[in-house]
């Protein structure tokens, strides 16, 4: 194999490796938003960061991290969705009077 050859195999196999490990953290966010719970008690601790000097993007992977973008930007909306649910939600039980602070009557005596 020349070195042209297998330079242009490390280069395709690079963009397969940042390719892979991007997918995984999609994967990982996919995972934590479909178990809610899992948020909690496993927060993410190893944050994908992108790859340095790899060059332009092989064109037959070009198919896959366009599907990983979609990907990502579903779960953007998401997050984003839930982020302003969470908002809403604190809203409304701030409202909420617990009575605690005020003290009012439970009953109203009509036979008078």
């Amino acid at each position: 194999m020349s070195a042209r050859a297998s330079n242009a195999v490390d280069w395709r196999s690079a963009w397969t490796a940042a390719l892979d490990d991007l997918e995984m953290d999609v994967l990982a966010v996919e995972t934590m938003l479909a178990d809610e719970r899992r948020i909690a008690e496993a927060p993410p601790s190893d944050l994908w960061r992108p790859p340095t000097e790899l060059g332009a993007l092989p064109l037959e992977l070009r198919p896959r991290a366009d599907e990983i973008l979609t990907r990502q930007l579903a779960a953007a909306e998401e997050i984003a969705r839930r982020l302003t649910a969470n908002r809403q939600q604190m809203a409304m039980t701030s409202r909420i009077e617990t009575g605690e602070a005020v003290k009012r009557p439970v009953y109203l005596d009509c036979a008078m």
